[in-house]
């Protein structure tokens, strides 16, 4: 091989990979459409209520659109994660993983001063949030 190829091909490889590390977790909050599902309110209710609703469906397709615009460029696409954050298919389900998928996603995490994640909450309607977590149910892992 040419010196000259040697480098460009170099090269490419260091710009797509400058790309994935900028690219992870820089993500700007998109708008999720929810005007379809029913309004809960704006005290948190404590468990999925589109779980066994008859807007499952609508939820688990607003899901998964909101999922792939705000959550996939850090946790991987279909939620496989990557490694680098919790691979989100391995939720457990129930009000048990209602429970800590509502403290994460409305409180974030910070350790140490660096944000693991952002509070979503702040940024997303809890409609949209329950949406993700509907849509994640129906790409569970078994455990």
């Amino acid at each position: 091989m040419h010196f000259k190829q040697a480098l460009k091909i170099s090269a490419l490889g260091l710009l797509l990979a400058s790309g994935q590390a900028l690219a992870h977790g820089n993500v700007t909050p998109q708008s999720v459409d929810t005007k379809n599902l029913e309004k809960l309110g704006d005290e948190w209710v404590e468990t999925n209520p589109y779980r066994d609703h008859p807007q499952h469906d609508l939820a688990v397709k607003i899901g998964a659109s909101a999922y792939n615009q705000n959550c996939a460029a850090c946790h991987g696409l279909e939620a496989i994660s990557g490694g680098m954050t919790p691979d989100l298919r391995e939720l457990e389900s129930g009000d048990y993983g209602d429970e800590w998928f509502k403290e994460r996603v409305v409180n974030g995490a910070v350790r140490d001063g660096r944000v693991y994640m952002p509070r979503m909450g702040d940024v997303l309607s809890q409609e949209a949030l329950w949406a993700i977590r509907t849509w994640l149910e129906t790409v569970a892992v078994e455990q």
